[in-house]
Formats: C-alpha cells, sequence, structure tokens
C-alpha cells in the first residue's frame, strides 16, 4: 500500500482503537486488525449481511476472547 500521509494530513492513522459496548459503556484497548473487524461487524449489521457479520464476529472471537466477551456477547 502506498503511503499518502505525508501529503494529506488528515490522512493519518491516529492510532486510536478503542471501542465501547453500545449497552453498558466498557471500552477496550484494540488492534488495529481488531478494531477493523469490530467496525465490520456493525457494517454488516446495518446492511443486514448475517452471513458476512456473523464471520467477522467468529473470528474477532478467535483473535481476541476478552474483547469479545466484553464488546460483542
Amino acid at each position: 500500500m502506498l503511503d499518502l500521509s505525508y501529503m494529506i494530513p488528515d490522512m493519518k492513522d491516529n492510532k486510536d482503537y478503542t471501542r465501547r459496548n453500545r449497552f453498558n459503556g466498557e471500552t477496550v484497548e484494540l488492534t488495529k486488525e481488531e478494531a477493523d473487524l469490530h467496525d465490520q461487524v456493525f457494517y454488516h449489521e446495518a446492511l443486514e449481511q448475517w452471513d458476512k457479520m456473523q464471520k467477522c464476529l467468529d473470528k474477532f472471537s478467535r483473535l481476541n476472547p476478552k474483547a469479545y466477551m466484553t464488546l460483542l456477547d
């Protein structure tokens, strides 16, 4: 991937991968990969793409079971 962040300052990754449980407010610091998967879960949920959502949930739960239990279970 080509890094163009030096050209457009807003493209820089702020490295904030904290996610909050939408029901109880608990927060968890995730890795970039985990944060992307977490976001994809809600993206696919909004589009009612249940199979894709379930695949993301399964992968997330294997990568970080503790975060899965806090954020998504």
